[in-house]
């Protein structure tokens, strides 16, 4: 018997690498669909495929997603339903992929690209700083029909923006930063669970010359991150801070120790010295986005009573005239409104046992994966995390739930995979 063919390394690379490619072409992360096909087709050429104890949960919620078709009622809502599913399908495929190419794809390598992506993501945060207007009109608006760009999402994606920022709202806001993504939400929990990687890498590389120019972008990601005024990024960085504090004095790791109060003072240094405060509480006092949260997370809940098994299929106006649609403000409420309270469960099921899987996890690479499922539980409950929230934790999944060498297979599922410890 042949020993199987390695995974090569340029499916992941070309998803994150080439991303600011795929925003001025316009489909961003659309494109991550076929690559997963790629990826698809080169497991299988791979042979026996290993899956981790515990991916069940994951199966079956993709299970349960699927069978929440029958929730849908309008062509419109079986094209978002079928995207959004194939949105899955694709983090599913890159996370065996990841799991898999065990020698191609090291937890350094990994690291190293997602670094990129977050250098990606900090020069869309300051392209919208000092160009809060620019805007192209991609090829993808010349290509596809005007039927289909007439519609909302897909107008955001073939007229990419450097940032959220609409002049005629009766909100007077400054623009923040979103590129490369299509919302400044989107931004920051990208910029969130990249960071901890970012930080690890950093930690891999100490004795390289790359520490020496990676370093110093650090602090300056601070600017564009800050003039979000993302409060939900503000979060989930303070968890992520917190956490990897904690979790080294625990170990009595004081590099790890003075590195955590090191950013912090840097995080201090730039709220002092940005405007951030006058700006959020400026946010604050003219938005009444909490309050338009809470009583979505209500009526999300109260009418997910009324289907509670498969849900809606997809999310649903709102009963309140002017309100986001129900479903659209946090992945939890989306799969829950839109999968039913089994879907739920098994969404976030998967990520919780990803988490207690890996927190015995101790050296950067694998603290940091950790932390970034810690982060991503979090998250989900205000942050609408498809695709590249997702994307990221599923790859922090893979790469955190890798046994330490290889084991035998302890169980057999159909075709050609086999499930480890």
């Amino acid at each position: 018997m042949s020993a199987p063919r390695e995974l090569p390394r340029w499916p992941l690379t070309v998803m994150f690498v080439l991303f600011p490619l795929w925003w001025v072409l316009g489909p961003g992360e659309a494109v991550w669909i076929p690559l997963a096909g790629v990826m698809l087709l080169l497991l299988n050429r791979h042979g026996r495929i290993r899956i981790p104890r515990g991916f069940g949960i994951w199966l079956l919620f993709l299970l349960w997603m699927v069978c929440s078709v029958i929730g849908i009622d309008t062509e419109g809502r079986m094209i978002g339903f079928i995207y959004r599913a194939l949105l899955y399908l694709t983090v599913t495929v890159a996370f065996l992929y990841v799991y898999n190419a065990r020698v191609t794809l090291t937890p350094r390598y990994v690291l190293g690209v997602l670094t990129i992506f977050w250098l990606v993501v900090v020069a869309g945060g300051y392209l919208g700083v000092l160009w809060p207007l620019f805007s192209i009109n991609t090829p993808l608006l010349a290509v596809l029909p005007q039927w289909l760009t007439a519609n909302d999402l897909i107008q955001e994606m073939v007229v990419r923006r450097a940032t959220q920022y609409n002049p005629n709202s009766w909100l007077q806001l400054d623009p923040r930063p979103s590129a490369p993504f299509l919302y400044t939400n989107g931004w920051g929990n990208a910029y969130s669970v990249l960071t901890p990687m970012v930080i690890a890498y950093l930690a891999l590389v100490r004795r390289e010359r790359r520490f020496w120019w990676l370093l110093p972008v650090v602090p300056l990601s601070f600017v564009p991150a800050f003039l979000t005024l993302n409060r939900g990024m503000f979060i989930g960085l303070g968890v992520a801070l917190a956490y990897i504090l904690i979790r080294s004095v625990l170990q009595g790791n004081v590099r790890a120790i003075l590195t955590v109060v090191g950013i912090a003072v840097l995080a201090a240094v730039a709220l002092v010295t940005l405007p951030i405060a006058e700006r959020l509480t400026e946010r604050v006092e003219s938005s009444s986005s909490t309050e338009d949260r809470a009583s979505l997370y209500i009526e999300a809940f109260e009418r997910t009573l009324e289907q509670p098994v498969f849900g809606y299929g997809s999310p649903r106006p709102s009963e309140t005239p002017g309100a986001p649609s129900v479903g659209t403000q946090g992945q939890f409420w989306m799969v829950m409104f839109s999968h039913g309270f089994p879907g739920a469960a098994l969404f976030m099921g998967w990520l919780a046992w990803a988490y207690f899987r890996s927190v015995r996890e101790r050296d950067p690479a694998g603290l940091a994966c950790n932390t970034v499922l810690l982060l991503t539980l979090v998250e989900s409950l205000y942050y609408g995390i498809m695709t590249a929230g997702l994307m990221v934790a599923m790859l922090a999944a893979a790469v955190a739930l890798r046994p330490e060498e290889d084991a035998e297979p302890t169980g057999r599922l159909p075709g050609a995979l086999s499930q480890e410890k």
